[in-house]
């Protein structure tokens, strides 16, 4: 079993409960930071001592407070890691279920398991370390599907949030404005239009409605 673990999460709560779970799978050595910038030098650190950490367990948001930080999220932490930590094991316990996030951490970032927090989070925890530990990937029920050929689509950020917007009654033109609005680019209603008629093509949508209910369906928004 791993050796030596740390969690990054803000809350101490959440931070005992992940402890609680790593001691009885007999996990002793177990070191906490509830700052990204404090994990990733606690991480070079141990490399240095050679004390490697065996397992990362990170949550992906993290509230915004005096402390001055470079790495804002989990995901920044972990794409800060990978270049330089290949082997690190990691798992990301997050509240956070949109299958388009799971499949790019996935995907881009390689993280070996997602967990999502919940009312069954521990359990599902434990079972992830185990799945790590055996080079098995493990999902969450929520978010098994980040990985299915339906969701296997080339879709951006900026796509889900026209289509975000779209679900939430916006027209065309308002999204144009909220994008122009937020330095948002390509924000042109010309841009918004054929952005929006190649994704109706892509999930095979026969309208807006349609659209947004598919995404919907997938679980990207």
């Amino acid at each position: 079993m791993f050796e030596k673990v740390l969690i990054v999460d803000d809350h101490d709560v959440v931070n005992e409960g992940v402890l609680a779970v790593l001691k009885s799978k007999g996990i002793d050595q177990v070191h906490k930071a509830q700052y990204c910038d404090e994990a990733f030098l606690k991480i070079k650190r141990a490399v240095f001592d050679n004390q490697p950490f065996d397992l990362l367990i990170t949550d992906l948001s993290f509230k915004k407070d005096y402390h001055e930080s470079k790495l804002l999220s989990g995901e920044d932490l972990i794409a800060a890691l990978r270049p330089d930590f290949p082997d690190l094991q990691i798992i990301v316990y997050s509240m956070e279920d949109r299958l388009q996030k799971v499949r790019i951490l996935i995907n881009k970032h390689h993280i070996n398991s997602y967990v999502c927090k919940g009312r069954k989070g521990a359990t599902e925890l434990e079972k992830a370390i185990e799945c790590v530990y055996n080079n098995e990937l493990f999902l969450s029920p929520q978010v098994e599907n980040a990985l299915s050929s339906r969701t296997n689509l080339e879709i951006t950020d900026y796509d889900i949030e026209l289509i975000k917007q779209l679900s939430l009654g916006l027209s065309q033109g308002e999204i144009s404005n909220l994008l122009e609005k937020n330095n948002i680019t390509p924000n042109s209603l010309s841009s918004v239009e054929k952005r929006l008629n190649k994704l109706k093509d892509q999930f095979k949508a026969n309208n807006s409605i349609h659209l947004v209910a598919i995404v919907k369906d997938l679980g990207l928004i």
